[in-house]
């Protein structure tokens, strides 16, 4: 893993050591929009999506793409599972799909296309468009958000996952479960101390288990009706038993042991047809053999027998 300082690839940890061992996300940069009266109108073909399947980030994306009626709108590209020092590549595997619209060997050689001095992280999932040849989105929240709504008019599809009503408590929920699950487990699997982990791994499992009392009363989040908020954390709980409880040493619990929690990760699996957009052998090869600071065998697990 790396990132470009001025156009120029820097090889670091996925997890650089700092000086309070905290892990901390850069935030992403490339932040335009899709809709009318825009450059960027919805357009069928127009624009593709490159992500990794073992990516939750990159997951809500896809999960959009298919509840939303995108599959035959907006092609995707598949990056390869192991992330290695030249960062998410299209290297052959079962999977993975090339672009279409180049012939890129890495995604950082799509990031150069789009600027020659760019400087960041190279993430998924990333929103291409073909006709100005440049990037129009990497932050998935943006994404999904585009998708709810921006291709209504060419899909016929009027499913709105942030409904004007429950905005304000979708926006709630999202900061509440990014910061404490969703990046959550990040923080204590990427820790770099003793103290760090401690807190972290005890803040997530706080807010586990105030969402499982939410749920013994609740079917989803905002109530009855599943929203954007539920897509968020649920690409993190279908990773956490899997993933999460061993590789990042986030085992207090399982979302198994959890009576309303494991309920509900099921509940939002089957609400929509997804099921084609969860690959799990991506998910643990990726997590396993691409953090060597973590786990230097890259050995993937062959549990837990419900994820195989």
């Amino acid at each position: 893993m790396g990132m470009f300082i001025g156009g120029k690839w820097l090889v670091q940890d996925v997890n650089p050591e700092n000086e309070t061992g905290e892990f901390k996300r850069l935030p992403t940069t490339i932040r335009h929009v899709i809709g009318e009266g825009g450059v960027f109108l919805p357009e069928t073909n127009r624009y593709h999506l490159i992500v990794s399947y073992a990516c939750p980030w990159a997951h809500r994306t896809l999960i959009y793409r298919k509840i939303k009626g995108l599959s035959d709108h907006v092609p995707i590209a598949v990056v390869h599972p192991y992330m290695g020092p030249n960062g998410w590549d299209f290297a052959d595997g079962d999977g993975v799909i090339r672009p279409a619209f180049g012939a890129f060997e890495r995604l950082g050689d799509v990031y150069i296309a789009h600027d020659k001095a760019f400087t960041g992280r190279v993430t998924v999932p990333v929103l291409w468009d073909t006709k100005t040849n440049q990037m129009v989105n990497n932050e998935s929240s943006d994404i999904i958000r585009m998708f709810n709504v921006a291709f209504n008019t060419l899909t016929g599809n009027n499913l709105n996952l942030y409904p004007a009503d429950l905005a304000k408590k979708i926006d709630d929920w999202n900061d509440y479960i990014y910061g404490a699950i969703n990046n959550g487990v990040y923080k204590v699997g990427f820790a770099r101390s003793q103290e760090v982990y401690d807190k972290e791994v005890l803040q997530l499992f706080v807010v586990l288990d105030e969402i499982d009392a939410h749920l013994s009363k609740n079917d989803f989040l905002c109530g009855n009706q599943l929203t954007e908020a539920d897509i968020r954390l649920f690409v993190t709980l279908l990773r956490f038993d899997p993933v999460y409880v061993g590789h990042f040493k986030c085992n207090l619990n399982q979302i198994k042991d959890y009576e309303y929690l494991s309920a509900y990760l099921n509940r939002v699996r089957y609400a929509y047809d997804i099921e084609d957009t969860i690959h799990m052998d991506h998910i643990k090869k990726h997590y396993y053999q691409s953090h060597p600071t973590i786990n230097p065998s890259g050995i993937v697990p062959m549990g837990p027998v419900a994820s195989l």
